[in-house]
């Protein structure tokens, strides 16, 4: 068994904080753990917990069409996964102590994948991830540099559902992402283009 599908085997059987109580399926991630982009959400919504991927309704649609709009394929091209893998209820933000709680697996996948870029999906995951004072609306496609690792926030699909206007600025993310991966040497290790 490889050291990837071992720590999802252990992740799927978590009972570190509360969320496992009232979970359907323990929301590990999807796409390809060779990639250089490793995309990060806050954590599954509804579907996310009854389907066990991360990003299938409606912001995970949203999200797909951002993906396409500049040749990127989630199975191929990057990994998304969450911060914490269990659906807070009522979709409410993760509490601190439920985040630090699952950071131990998204530490391990982030060790073992070794992605060039991360991107964080909406500002709990920038604040927590990339700096906790950040302004998501301000400082969204700004690339932060920690150690090896090339950072970028972007506005959450389902804040972007809710206030459509954001639809440009976030693309504008994208299509820099997309630039930073032509650019880089590494831009061809797992992509599909």
């Amino acid at each position: 068994m490889t050291q990837w599908s071992s720590l999802e085997k252990d992740c799927l059987n978590c009972q570190k904080c509360g969320l496992c109580s009232t979970r359907r399926h323990v929301v590990f991630g999807a796409g390809n753990p060779q990639a250089p982009v490793l995309f990060v959400g806050e954590g599954p919504g509804e579907r996310e917990d009854l389907e066990g991927i991360p990003f299938v309704g409606r912001a995970g649609q949203l999200l797909d069409k951002l993906l396409a709009a500049v040749d990127l394929d989630r199975e191929k091209d990057l990994y998304i996964t969450n911060m914490v893998k269990c659906r807070p209820p009522q979709n409410r933000d993760p509490k601190p102590e439920e985040q630090e709680a699952c950071m131990e697996w998204l530490r391990q996948q982030v060790a073992l994948m070794r992605p060039k870029v991360v991107v964080c999906l909406g500002r709990i995951a920038a604040m927590k991830l990339i700096k906790p004072d950040m302004k998501i609306t301000r400082e969204h496609g700004k690339i932060f540099k920690k150690g090896d690792l090339l950072m970028m926030a972007t506005l959450h699909p389902a804040a972007l559902l809710r206030n459509p206007s954001a639809k440009p600025g976030a693309f504008e993310d994208f299509l820099r992402l997309q630039r930073l991966l032509q650019e880089k040497s590494w831009a061809g290790e797992g992509l599909t283009k």
